[in-house]
């Protein structure tokens, strides 16, 4: 690993406000129990992992409760939370800003001041938005804007209209299944190919997309405009994290279809507890002897410098 530490593009942050809005609302991450998290544990938890900086994002289900002007709102409040912990300690923690979608005039304005006036770093989009994918050309404006500024999009997951199964929360089996959903919505309804400029990173090393990539080249037979080789060139323009993904069994097929430079290194904390999984796939992660000369390095910490450029010279 680098001697400067990690890079950790998959950290969430907990503001009180938020988890109040949440409690309120009685909703929760897919039904995953919402956990406790304050800035001072979660850089004690980065030194004890030799993480240098974590770029923090809220998780499912974002910002948007059914309500216009409480999203702007809630959005706006958490932005601001998370902007004064860069600015409070730029070397150790980043901000993908949340935007409150379904309102797309609300999310224009809010990542025009979030990117402009709070310098986030970039901003988190869900994988769904009430149902719909982010391939719907609804949201066409919106990755418009966030291309022609050239930002890094985080894509984390969150539920879909599937009912939950007993005993398997939204995280376990149908947040990964969502990621797929999404990006290959988006691919075959060309956001990829349209917008160059933008980085967008997949959760949890893409869900299943890089394991079934061949299989959802088939679209472009649904899909005018599109072939196999478009359709799987532009599955490749996406950047993975490997958050609770760096199993034996999911990174050799992460590793060969990610694009070179395009796999960043995730914790999922605080979700993903330090104990009982984080440490784990950090040790999967480190120990994995399928590598290339360098590519763990660049994982760690070189693929995500060159994604932000300030946090290599933090």
């Amino acid at each position: 690993m680098s001697d400067s530490g990690r890079i950790d593009v998959h950290q969430h942050l907990v503001p009180p406000a938020y988890r109040e809005v949440m409690e309120r609302h009685g909703v929760t991450a897919g039904g995953w129990p919402m956990p406790g998290w304050d800035a001072r544990s979660a850089i004690a938890m980065m030194d004890r992992r030799s993480i240098a900086t974590g770029v923090l994002s809220v998780s499912a289900p974002g910002t948007h409760f059914g309500d216009d002007a409480e999203a702007r709102a809630v959005a706006r409040e958490v932005n601001e939370y998370g902007a004064e912990l860069v600015k409070d300690r730029p070397d150790r923690f980043g901000l993908f800003a949340s935007l409150p979608l379904p309102d797309l005039d609300g999310a224009l304005a809010e990542a025009a001041y979030a990117l402009d006036e709070l310098r986030a770093d970039g901003v988190v989009l869900m994988s769904n938005v009430q149902g719909r994918y982010l391939g719907d050309k609804a949201f066409a404006p919106l990755w418009a804007e966030l291309d022609a500024r050239g930002a890094v999009v985080f894509i984390h997951p969150t539920g879909s209209a599937l009912p939950m199964l007993d005993g398997m929360p939204g995280p376990v089996v149908d947040f990964p299944h969502d990621t797929t959903r999404t990006a290959l919505h988006m691919t075959l309804n060309g956001v990829l190919s349209r917008h160059t400029r933008m980085k967008v990173i997949l959760s949890h090393a893409g869900g299943f997309l890089p394991y079934a990539a061949w299989r959802f080249t088939l679209g472009s037979q649904f899909n005018p405009g599109t072939t196999p080789e478009g359709v799987l060139a532009d599955l490749r323009r996406f950047h993975f994290d490997t958050a609770l993904s760096a199993g034996p069994f999911a990174l050799p097929s992460l590793l060969a279809f990610a694009a070179p430079g395009h796999v960043l290194y995730g914790s999922d904390f605080p979700f993903a507890a330090e104990e009982k999984y984080g440490r784990l796939f950090d040790s999967m992660l480190d120990d994995y002897d399928g590598y290339e000369p360098g590519q763990l390095d660049a994982i760690n910490r070189g693929n995500g410098e060159a994604l932000f450029p300030r946090l290599g010279q933090a």
